[in-house]
């Protein structure tokens, strides 16, 4: 056994190739490598990076003190082949120690000492025991990957060997299956001088070979076709979502023309008004199941990067006339530079960011900030080399890190993610608010400016004022916004179990002398029919329902488990749900 995932090891290897980039291959003027640990190396798609976990950063995230002394014809390769076996799941000092006894260039040698070193198969993972078996029945190793990939390594054996041979049989019958599909090679039939001359279990229990195997294949192709043809949804998941590039939803300031119309049903349109914000980017369904509770009305996706100088992917659903929006004056800072004058002098040339990726509830730890100083002071103020600046730009651009100072680089303050969030200067400071809950509420907050915009159409419809609900109010970026816009609070009903968000509201309405009446309610869950029934009594009715409920089960860097809606806090939505049903339904009555 241990041979065979020798031999399938090998096999990744080849896949892999064993060249390295000719980016690597420029001279590196007898300096250190930058070794940077697992997490750190893996590719981040920054511009989704509001959309991903973000995980704490680790000793060996950043040690330049554990580098190793290469010569410039040494570098690319060395480093190549060390992340190749990085990637296969082995540790990067165990990988570094079998490099150094038996040679770069005699991989046969290195993987022999490093399945000594770890001992035998039984201590790989399961996504390897199940590709050595895939290979082990003839397939090839990509296919193999692509396979696990799309079913899981828990997948059964079988189901995996289906999915291989299906999908070329439904790539002839479906060419839109055959572009998705097209790194799936043919397998092998009756025929073939490969053929696999093994067993897997069908449906029915039988065992499954050569030509039966294949007939049985048909069979499963034959149902998914019938199945597609009665609901079309062999190549369309209904659940599924694809989101724009670029997220501009029904348009934003400055991108050309913008959609103005659109067609709602009828027991949706307003007034009042409602407006839900969440992640763009959630657990397969969520959006669709938003959409079935609120009128069946679809997500638009907007990035704040159109308003500020900072991302923010977020959907939106709301029944807002569209005709007539205006952006809030003056218009932020739409770059890093521009926010923050003087970083630039300190900015490297190598660091090509212009934007910061979403603000979220936590920061860089002094400790990761020291080692990129320690490790940008060994090129004395000269460009390092790409591998180096590429790993340096990946902790950069997760942790929005700024460069400082010489070789400094510091997250944000609390005050300077306010201004890209659209908040008054001081708006979280002081009153009894500490920093870490000063990040934690405006990680969590809106972006005034992309709310501001989609809500300027209330201010011709209201000119003498309006009453809000604002559900989930957290530190008030509604009631900012609106208050920014010009529109007269008269009645806002604010609805926020933080205690800490809850103060920062009723400050920044004492400090800005509102003249109408707020109400602070600790909690969504404890509204109740009598209690709406009060307030619309009270005030004549709300003009606005606002809100947007956690999503620390959907998405983004404060997320505990993905459970989608059915998280302890993302149900919440359910609330915002009931509640406004409630409203409605009462002011029609009335």
């Amino acid at each position: 056994m241990r041979s065979l995932f020798a031999k399938t090891i090998s096999s990744l290897l080849s896949t892999f190739g064993e060249s390295a980039s000719s980016a690597g291959e420029e001279s590196w003027k007898g300096k250190q490598v930058l070794e940077i640990g697992a997490v750190a190396s893996v590719d981040f798609e920054w511009d989704t990076d509001d959309e991903l976990e973000i995980e704490y950063c680790l000793d060996s995230e950043l040690d330049p003190s554990g580098s190793t002394e290469v010569s410039p014809s040494q570098s690319s390769s060395s480093c190549g082949k060390v992340d190749k076996f990085v990637w296969m799941g082995f540790s990067r000092s165990i990988v570094v120690k079998a490099i150094e006894e038996n040679g770069e260039e005699n991989t046969q040698a290195i993987l022999d000492a490093l399945l000594t070193y770890t001992g035998t198969r039984q201590h790989f993972s399961e996504n390897d025991r199940t590709l050595s078996l895939l290979v082990e029945m003839g397939y090839d190793v990509d296919v193999a990957l692509n396979a696990v990939k799309r079913c899981g390594c828990d997948a059964p054996i079988e189901v995996l060997a289906d999915f291989i041979s299906a999908a070329e049989l439904v790539e002839h019958a479906d060419p839109a299956f055959g572009r998705e599909a097209s790194s799936i090679s043919k397998p092998m039939d009756c025929h073939d001088e490969r053929t696999w001359t093994g067993t897997s279990t069908g449906c029915d229990g039988q065992p499954v070979n050569g030509k039966r195997k294949k007939y049985w294949m048909n069979e499963m192709l034959k149902a998914k076709l019938l199945r597609r043809d009665q609901d079309d949804c062999f190549n369309r998941d209904d659940n599924s979502l694809h989101l724009p590039n670029p997220m501009i939803g029904y348009g934003v300031p400055g991108r050309g023309s913008s959609v103005t119309k659109r067609k709602i049903l009828e027991e949706a349109i307003g007034p009042p008004y409602f407006y839900y914000e969440n992640v763009a980017l959630t657990p397969k369904g969520v959006w669709n199941t938003i959409s079935k509770f609120l009128y069946d009305i679809k997500p638009k996706f907007v990035d704040s990067l159109f308003f500020s100088a900072a991302a923010r992917k977020r959907g939106y659903i709301h029944n807002l006339p569209l005709d007539g929006r205006f952006p809030l004056l003056p218009i932020p800072p739409q770059t890093i530079h521009e926010a923050f004058p003087s970083t630039k002098v300190w900015w490297p040339s190598w660091d090509s960011r212009s934007k910061l990726n979403c603000l979220l509830t936590c920061v860089a730890s002094a400790k990761l900030t020291e080692k990129i100083r320690i490790v940008a002071e060994k090129w004395n103020g000269e460009a390092p080399p790409l591998l180096v600046q590429k790993q340096v730009s990946q902790l950069l651009k997760k942790w929005n890190l700024v460069w400082v100072g010489q070789n400094k680089v510091a997250p944000l303050e609390p005050d300077e993610m306010e201004m890209l969030l659209g908040f008054p200067q001081n708006h979280t400071r002081g009153g009894g608010v500490s920093r870490c809950e000063r990040y934690k509420v405006l990680g969590n907050s809106f972006q005034v400016d992309t709310v501001a915009y989609h809500l300027s159409v209330l201010k011709s419809i209201f000119p003498q004022g309006m009453n809000v609900l604002s559900l989930f109010s957290g530190i008030g970026g509604a009631e900012v916004a609106l208050h920014r816009l010009g529109i007269p609070l008269l009645n806002v009903v604010a609805v926020e179990k933080s205690e800490a968000s809850r103060s920062i509201l009723c400050g920044w309405w004492d400090q800005t002398k509102q003249k109408g009446n707020l109400i602070d309610v600790a909690d969504v869950q404890e509204v109740t029919p009598s209690m709406v029934e009060k307030w619309i009594s009270a005030f004549g009715g709300f003009d606005l329902v606002i809100g947007g409920s956690p999503c620390n089960n959907l998405a983004g860097g404060n997320r505990h488990h993905r459970d989608g809606l059915e998280g302890e806090h993302s149900s919440l939505f359910f609330e915002f749900y009931r509640i406004l049903n409630l409203v409605r339904g009462m002011m029609r009555q009335s």
